[in-house]
């Protein structure tokens, strides 16, 4: 399994920012496929989650109606669409394969919400 994220970056709080997954080294299309961060001193957090083949998404209560994920099964890629970001969404963000975002994990992404 090799996830590789990207696209996070620092933002005032109200923007915005869109991260993608690269995955490779298992059949992509077949599993569900999830979000996790981590803040500094603080565990991890289950962000969401997208079915294989559905539009069935699940959202963490903190996030919901912020954040949207995607999937492109043919590009083998995830998605993760971030609106309206708070201070509080700062984190390392992570993609995994299966529900419950457990690892392995890529190298991650850095999202910085700050004024």
């Amino acid at each position: 399994v090799h996830l590789e994220e990207s696209g996070g970056g620092m933002v005032q709080p109200g923007g915005s920012l869109t991260l993608t997954c690269v995955a490779s080294g298992f059949q992509f299309e077949n599993h569900v496929m999830s979000w996790v961060r981590q803040a500094p001193g603080k565990g991890t957090e289950w962000v969401s989650a997208m079915h294989a083949h559905s539009s069935t998404t699940y959202y963490a209560d903190s996030v919901k109606g912020r954040f949207t994920i995607s999937r492109d099964n043919a590009k083998n890629t995830l998605y993760l669409i971030m609106n309206n970001l708070k201070p509080e969404d700062t984190a390392k963000y992570y993609c995994a394969k299966g529900y419950s975002g457990s690892r392995p994990w890529g190298q991650g992404t850095q999202v910085t919400v700050s004024s």
